[in-house]
């Protein structure tokens, strides 16, 4: 379902995009994630995920109802945990743990 390259790609190297972009905050608006994903060569197909590591929670529930109605974040959220679980992964996505 994920793939693994794409993922940790997301956990790598978005922070320090966005921190390039717009500075370091402790979180970014949907705005500033979702034209980093798409300028900077991520796979959209995982803008929830960036969402989930990037924003308030605030404004997390209001972009996701809006631009996904139809995902659950906590199904979305355990099934990343699960899979880099089976991947042995300990990087910067440990955080949604």
């Amino acid at each position: 379902m994920f793939k693994y390259y794409s993922i940790k790609k997301y956990g790598v190297k978005l922070l320090p995009a966005l921190e390039k972009r717009y500075g370091i905050k402790p979180h970014y608006n949907p705005s500033e994630v979702r034209a980093t994903v798409y300028q900077s060569n991520f796979n959209p197909k995982y803008l929830p995920l960036a969402y989930l590591l990037f924003l308030e929670q605030n404004a997390l529930k209001n972009v996701l109802y809006t631009e996904y109605p139809e995902l659950n974040i906590g199904q979305y959220k355990q099934e990343i945990i699960n899979y880099l679980n089976r991947k042995r992964y300990h990087g910067y996505l440990q955080k949604l743990a």
